[in-house]
């Protein structure tokens, strides 16, 4: 590997002793309100769970992409369609499907652990990482163990280093500099959050995984601060449309000390995500509330939103997970299937076969949500 034109991480710099705000404000301003439309939004769904659980499985599979982590939205739904034993699930798919699984759930549980009074902290970020290396090529690299040998980002291509972050033995002080940051700083929460994603990626604490932790940490934190009302916040679709941008951006910190043009990076990836990501949850809204007035009218039933509110959860699934976890009695969940089939609002992607049910998909939300 070529080391000559290697970044090295910024010691003694970080938090930075003052901000130009001046250069600041106006992605600020922009960012703030973009976030407050969407959070809006937000709070006036009767069940953001239901209706953005298929965002969350976006932020997982994209993520996890941009590390090299190679999976699509249907692969992830039909594995979770047949998930009834993981670990003999995983031993039949590729591992990059199921490392993309465990992201989602790392994010899921590290959401419920917040829930449960435990703050973000140098803990919650490590039970985070041993959960999303657990399975796959990162359980060879330490699991929720922090780096006791010096890492750096490279250009496999080229055999180039481009950053070196910060060493081992310096690395507990910068996660203490961090957290102490993270809790006692006033500074507005997105510059906040856009300065703790960066030195996050700096210290690079992890042998593996860090990208993927240090993008999850954005949704916690401004879920944390009340910034968003629900942890249903994700970046990484800008990120990684302008990934060379986002690198290139961070390692100018490091070399030019040149924190506000990644504040203002940031903010942009903000602003620009939060009116994307508004766009797809109105998307997902209004198709919800059209295919209420649908199912209704198709299954006559009680039951009809039961069955709408767990094809929404579960737009890929076995016909026999629907009969027994919907809520719905046995036989009247089975009549319901052979209905929307006849109807084209689901259609089938393996019929059954032998002990083997049949497998649907529901092709409107998905169309919403494939990346």
């Amino acid at each position: 590997m070529d080391f000559d034109n290697a970044v090295q991480y910024h010691y003694e710099k970080f938090p930075p002793s003052k901000l130009d705000f001046g250069q600041i404000v106006n992605p600020l301003i922009k960012a703030t309100d973009a976030l407050a439309r969407y959070d809006q939004m937000l709070k006036n769904m009767h069940n953001s769970e239901i209706l953005l659980a298929p965002l969350r499985n976006q932020e997982a599979v994209i993520s996890s992409r941009m590390e090299g982590t190679i999976s699509t939205m249907d692969e992830i739904l039909k594995f979770e369609a047949d998930s009834e034993n993981d670990t003999e699930e995983a031993k039949n798919v590729r591992s990059e499907i199921f490392e993309t699984i465990l992201y989602q759930r790392a994010l899921i549980n590290a959401q419920k652990a917040m829930n449960d009074g435990y703050p973000l902290s140098q803990h919650l970020v490590k039970t985070i990482h041993q959960q999303l290396l657990s399975f796959g090529r990162g359980a060879q690299k330490s699991p929720g163990q922090f780096k006791i040998e010096q890492n750096y980002l490279a250009d496999k291509i080229k055999q180039k280093v481009l950053f070196v972050p910060i060493s081992p033995e310096k690395l507990n002080d910068g996660l203490e500099k961090l957290f102490e940051y993270i809790n006692n700083s006033d500074d507005p929460i997105l510059i906040k959050t856009a300065l703790m994603h960066l030195e996050f990626e700096a210290l690079h604490p992890f042998q593996d995984g860090n990208g993927r932790i240090g993008r999850m940490l954005i949704t916690l934190l401004l879920w944390s601060t009340k910034t968003i009302s629900e942890p249903h916040f994700y970046i990484s679709g800008y990120m990684e449309e302008n990934k060379d941008e986002y690198i290139d951006t961070m390692r100018n910190v490091s070399e030019n000390n040149d924190w506000e043009k990644w504040c203002v990076f940031f903010l942009n990836a903000v602003e620009k995500q939060a009116i994307r990501n508004l766009e797809i949850a109105e998307n997902i809204k209004n198709l919800y509330e059209e295919m209420k007035h649908i199912f209704s009218d198709t299954l006559s039933s009680k039951w009809s939103v039961n069955a709408l509110d767990y094809i929404f959860t579960n737009p890929i699934f076995r016909n026999n997970r629907f009969t027994s976890k919907s809520g719905i009695p046995g036989p009247t969940a089975a009549r319901f299937t052979r209905m929307l089939l006849e109807k084209e609002l689901i259609r089938t992607l393996e019929e059954a076969s032998g002990r083997r049910p049949a497998l649907y998909a529901f092709e409107p939300l998905l169309k919403l949500v494939r990346v």
